[in-house]
Formats: C-alpha cells, sequence, structure tokens
C-alpha cells in the first residue's frame, strides 16, 4: 500500500494528459523504423545534427507523440544511456503554464523553458534528477510553419500569454 505523500506547496493547476515522450536511443534509423512499422508512426521531421526525430500517430492531434535522440549525436547527450529522455505533460491554457512554472520555482524544481514553435515548454526535475516538461498546445491551425518542424527558441511566456490567453487545447 502507498502510503500519502504530504503536500506543503500548495497546488494551483495540474496537467489534463501525458501529451508525449523523448528516448535517448542506440540507433536513430532502426528506432525510426520500428516506430513507423510496428506503430504506422509518421515522421514530423528529423533533425540530423542532433541525431534526432519527432514521430506523430496518424490520428494523434499532438505536434508529435514521440521524440527519439541518439546517444552517440555530435551535440548530444554525452554520458547518458538508452532510456527515458522526459516526459511531457499536457496543461490546458498558456496561463496554467505560468502559474505551473511558478509552482516549479517554490518547489525548487523549476530547470528552464523554451518555444518549441507549436508548444510552449517549462522543464523541471524530480527529486531524482528525473527531467520532465510541462507543456501547452497551440490550436492545431495555429502551428504554420511548425507543423513540420523542431525547434528550440527561447520563450516569451508574456506575449504568449497576452496573444492566447482565452484559448483551451486540452481540455
Amino acid at each position: 500500500m502507498l502510503a500519502h505523500v504530504p503536500r506543503s506547496i500548495p497546488i494551483a493547476v495540474s496537467p489534463t494528459r501525458l501529451n508525449h515522450a523523448v528516448l535517448f536511443v542506440a540507433d536513430l534509423s532502426r528506432s525510426l523504423r520500428f516506430y513507423t512499422e510496428v506503430f504506422g508512426m509518421e515522421l514530423v521531421t528529423r533533425v540530423d545534427a542532433l541525431d534526432a526525430a519527432f514521430l506523430r500517430l496518424p490520428r494523434s492531434g499532438n505536434h508529435h507523440d514521440l521524440g527519439l535522440f541518439g546517444i552517440d549525436a555530435p551535440e548530444g547527450p554525452r554520458g547518458r544511456g538508452v532510456g527515458l529522455y522526459h516526459l511531457a505533460w499536457q496543461l490546458d491554457t498558456i496561463g496554467e503554464l505560468v502559474e505551473f512554472r511558478t509552482q516549479l520555482r517554490e518547489a525548487g524544481a523549476y530547470a528552464g523553458e523554451s518555444s518549441h514553435g507549436a508548444t510552449k515548454s517549462v522543464y523541471g526535475t524530480d527529486p531524482d534528477g528525473n527531467e520532465f516538461e510541462i507543456m501547452w498546445l497551440l490550436p492545431r491551425e495555429a502551428w504554420g510553419e511548425y507543423a513540420d518542424a523542431a525547434v528550440v527558441e527561447q520563450l516569451d511566456l508574456d506575449a504568449e500569454v497576452a496573444t492566447w490567453s482565452d484559448v483551451r487545447t486540452a481540455g
């Protein structure tokens, strides 16, 4: 039986669902073949400089459902083994992303933030050092040039809130 873990930080907002997973893989091409042939995933984009690929399930509304990073990439995660890189938890509004960033800072778990074009993300680490992403997904019709791209850009959360404050995408 699991013991109750007391909360020392009040929870203002929580994710609606798990959005995507990112894995470190030994052989990117081999993993791409597996996930496209066995799961029927579609390649969103491949980023050769990172030895990375992003895949989407055919019936998914996500930008990507799975990210794959080769562990031997020149700019990749040196010293990392095959396995989980991070999980991404989706929020319903951009305002919730602001609130969750505050929760992470108060918990001493904030690790950074970025814009990935179609998603806006804040990162944290759990007590064991496992990284996770808390993200908000733009409405599909607003993905534009980011529909088939994977970018890492600086996040201007104030500007995103000004643009998207009344938009719900996960609830």
